[in-house]
């Protein structure tokens, strides 16, 4: 991922706090009144990555085989692979049955960019209903959605994402992401976006890069967070990142939170799966879970 990158020189200059709750998050908390076992999911974007040959997965592993491998390490995944191409359930049915030997297992499609970049969420019924067609074989392994807007889709296009989501089916869960700096830098604009998504039921996504603090903006709509970290290599700043987190999502917790999707990437993604080791890691101390961790084949057990 490109996105929010800065030079490695800049890392430690740059301010990683985690701005406070606003208004809309506490308030959405408070009323969820959760008392049950908090849901969390760790994972990544993709499972095609031949990086990770001899690290987690085994060095003669084909691409074909690549998602049976994934699943064993992480149980969930944001699957990019949507966003480029709609899929019909016959490809979907083979990678659900892939994920089976993982009860836990959630993929977590993005909406096709023919909807969102192309089409810019006009006139696009036909080709959302294909969308929701194909992922609808994914089943009881099928996790919340995720709508991603192009980095030029400003709010004078907010009236457009409102009529696109108003559509949508309700039983399966949506989280948005915009970019556009105007969204978070004009406070009326900001209150009237993240105020229609919790009208609408629909969640933020909160994307943490170092080159672009604004869309860490902490606001949350429904009492679910999916969270997108963008790493830098396993710097030392990464580490103190993902530790804010998992304080702020205990947080969380104590106010109302329901679900957390916690998903890594990396500039350079070779490194994905030792930082999501350590989110699950410190998730699982600070938490009282047993999430799934990788397994490194240079080491005894993970974490190690």
């Amino acid at each position: 991922m490109e996105f929010g990158r800065i030079p490695h020189e800049e890392l430690a200059l740059t301010d990683f706090t985690l701005p406070p709750d606003p208004e809309l998050t506490i308030n959405t908390l408070l009323a969820a009144k959760n008392k049950g076992t908090l849901q969390v999911r760790v994972g990544c974007a993709k499972w095609g990555r031949k990086e990770w040959l001899g690290k987690i997965y085994p060095p003669k592993t084909k691409d074909a085989n690549f998602l049976d491998e994934y699943v064993k390490h992480f149980d969930c995944i944001e699957l990019n692979a949507t966003f480029y191409n709609i899929y019909g359930q016959q490809v979907i049915s083979k990678w659900k049955e892939k994920a089976a030997p993982n009860a836990n297992f959630k993929f977590c499609p993005k909406f096709s960019q023919s909807i969102t970049h192309i089409r810019r969420l006009k006139n696009a019924d036909e080709i959302t209903t294909q969308y929701y067609a194909g992922i609808e074989a994914f089943g009881e392994t099928l996790g919340p959605l995720f709508l991603q807007v192009g980095d030029n889709f400003t709010p004078k296009s907010l009236p457009d994402l409102k009529a696109y989501l108003q559509k949508l089916p309700t039983d399966v869960p949506v989280f948005v992401e915009v970019r556009h700096k105007d969204w978070f830098a004009v406070p009326e604009v900001r209150a009237e976006f993240f105020g229609m998504l919790h009208e609408l039921n629909v969640g933020a996504v909160i994307t943490d890069a170092a080159g672009r603090r604004d869309v860490i903006h902490m606001e949350l709509p429904t009492p679910h967070a999916f969270i997108r970290f963008v790493g830098n290599s396993l710097d030392p700043t990464d580490y103190k990142r993902v530790d804010d987190w998992v304080e702020r999502i205990v947080k969380w917790k104590e106010m109302g939170l329901q679900s957390v999707w916690f998903f890594m990437h990396q500039h350079d993604e070779r490194y994905s799966p030792e930082l999501a080791d350590y989110v699950a890691e410190k998730l699982n101390q600070h938490l009282g879970l047993s999430l799934l961790r990788p397994t490194f084949m240079d080491r005894d057990e993970p974490g190690v």
